[in-house]
């Protein structure tokens, strides 16, 4: 058997991390990996995890950004010794990876943060990372983003120090939030307006030669075929933090996001009305990133009337 070309620690085997250490293994990157949950996971604890990796040790952190990451970040500082790399791949906010490179460093620990993009369909395609850190703590794990980016040149950045990955990661996430405003609201005056007769198929000719031709475009596309209308899903969308989290970077630094901001608001709106535009908003999320939407039926709306 082909020897692995490193191996790493990968902590949470959820949608995205359980994908993910499929693709290092078909990459040859071999992985440990640990979860809570015992039928996922390869280890029973992250000490058991730490101890079976070569030194220099490599983990990667692939859990809900907040407290967990915070728990586990300060576990792995103390499991880990000088010359050993953390890496955060989850939606961490950049002054939380401020504060832990600051702790790792206290031990000679490098730390490195990565936004991570491509959802449930990074398996296939591959994963666009944003790493911010130190050049060398990159050069280290450098195998593991060439295992894990879709393939050609593009797909990978080393955006600059500490914090820079989950800030070029989270301004992503806010033009996402503005491109998927854009098609929705286009959606929703398509459908109001008795002149088109296939609304879905005006979408779909959008997919070859126009200027705002893009894989959210597909995506829509995708979930119009799927459900016509988009009576099975309510117009509910979250926001998962990063989208206002530029809206107040942007007004720390008196930068106008005028598109992003206003893109935030229409989901805070779609928490109060059912709308068309939110709708497709939200179908767009599940296909994307297989993100939790709330059907008509179970909000105790009639699917016909949504």
């Amino acid at each position: 058997m082909e020897a692995s070309a490193m191996e790493i620690g990968l902590v949470g085997l959820g949608k995205m991390g359980g994908n993910m250490r499929t693709r290092l293994r078909n990459g040859k990157v071999g992985v440990v990996g640990y979860d809570r949950n015992p039928e996922v996971s390869d280890v029973a604890s992250l000490a058991e995890m730490v101890e079976k990796l070569p030194s220099p040790k490599v983990v990667w952190v692939m859990v809900p950004a907040g407290d967990i990451t915070r728990a586990t970040v300060t576990e792995l500082i103390e499991l880990l010794d000088k010359g050993d790399v953390i890496i955060d791949g989850g939606n961490s906010r950049w002054t939380d990876d401020e504060v832990h490179a600051g702790l790792a460093a206290e031990k000679g620990i490098g730390y490195i943060d990565c936004g991570v993009s491509g959802g449930v369909w990074g398996l296939e395609n591959g994963y666009a990372l944003m790493a911010g850190g130190d050049k060398a703590d990159i050069s280290k794990v450098q195998p593991v983003f060439d295992a894990l980016k879709p393939e050609g040149d593009s797909g990978f950045v080393h955006a600059g120090r500490v914090g820079a990955g989950h800030f070029s990661k989270m301004v992503h996430n806010g033009i996402e939030y503005a491109m998927m405003q854009a098609y929705a609201e286009g959606y929703e005056l398509l459908e109001k307006v008795d002149i088109v007769d296939n609304v879905t198929a005006v979408f779909d000719s959008w997919r070859q030669g126009t200027v705002v031709r893009s894989w959210l475009l597909d995506l829509l596309v995708k979930a119009l075929e799927e459900d016509p209308g988009l009576s099975k899903i309510r117009g509910y969308a979250e926001d998962s933090g990063e989208g206002r989290w530029t809206v107040e970077a942007a007004i720390d630094n008196a930068v106008p996001v005028h598109t992003i901001a206003a893109s935030l608001f229409a989901r805070f709106s779609s928490r109060q009305d059912e709308s068309p535009a939110m709708q497709a908003v939200a179908a767009m999320r599940n296909q994307f990133g297989g993100h939790a939407v709330q059907a008509a039926a179970e909000a105790g709306h009639d699917p016909k009337d949504a």
